[in-house]
């Protein structure tokens, strides 16, 4: 008989992901593990904060201190390594210095950085002082940023609520460092949903038609998570992009239904159906 690790097929794409947890499973911590090995990869994770939350909102927020987040990256840094490093939930300016300074002891190691803001129910998960410490610590050593509209508006400054919005805004926020910018369009009105990759050769539009759903909680995370884990397979970025926005639009059009309020994605729909 073979042994198990003789057996056991192999992971492709190695991602450490430093965000929050979710207790209701939608969103954060849970659903960047459930996307990573959905797409074949192989996911750690440094939590930054235990979340009270459910479809319907968030209810409580317990920060784990910074020298246990550090201690999390740095026991899998050290052992299991990573191909690239996922950033979510940060909460304040300490954590942001800390998680910024990890990234700093993992040279080569890239990094894609969702700058959240706000949960899907309204709940504020970064304090708003926080948020010049994204713009100066996590944008200049960020791969791919991941913003949405309120978010690229709250780091720029300037008002985003058309495509074109989102491509100025866009272009800032590469002008201050990030090597990629993904600027996600779903808050932007309209029967199309647009997405922009933008990076220093170009733009890559990606669009397709508004899902009429509540069940998008977790999105954010879950596209981030997405393009991580294909960066970690050593996918192009725009193949990487290309591949996450698919999973998403999939695991939209088949979310389970659960919860009275925004529900969560199918995430596994991939696992399933490549059997």
């Amino acid at each position: 008989m073979p042994s198990p690790d003789s057996s056991a097929p192999a992971f492709r794409g190695r991602v450490l992901i430093i965000a929050g947890s979710d207790s209701g499973g939608g969103a954060g911590i849970q659903a960047d593990i459930k996307t990573v090995t959905a797409l074949g990869g192989y996911a750690a994770t440094a939590i930054t904060a235990v979340t009270v939350q459910n479809t319907l909102g968030v209810t409580g927020v317990h920060a784990i201190p910074l020298d246990i987040i550090e201690a999390q990256a740095r026991a899998v840094l050290d052992d299991i390594g990573a191909d690239t490093i996922k950033t979510g939930m940060l909460g304040d300016v300490a954590t942001v210095e800390r998680v910024a300074a990890i990234l700093d002891s993992a040279p080569g190691v890239a990094a894609v950085v969702d700058p959240v803001m706000v949960a899907k129910g309204g709940a504020s998960l970064l304090a708003a002082r926080a948020v010049e410490s994204v713009r100066e610590l996590m944008i200049p050593r960020a791969a791919l940023l991941t913003p949405n509209a309120p978010e690229a508006e709250a780091l720029t400054g300037l008002p985003v609520h058309t495509t074109d919005d989102l491509r100025r805004a866009g272009d800032v926020l590469l002008g201050w460092g990030a090597k990629a910018v993904l600027m996600k369009g779903g808050h932007i009105a309209g029967e199309r949903l647009t997405d922009l990759l933008i990076t220093p050769d170009g733009e890559t539009l990606f669009e397709g038609g508004r899902i009429d759903t509540r069940h998008t909680h977790g999105t954010g995370c879950t596209l981030a998570s997405a393009c991580a884990v294909g960066l970690a397979q050593g996918l192009p970025l725009t193949e990487a992009v290309a591949r996450a926005w698919s999973y998403v639009h999939e695991a939209m059009l088949r979310a389970p239904g659960f919860g009275a309020g925004h529900g969560p994605l199918d995430h596994g729909w991939s696992l399933r159906t490549s059997r």
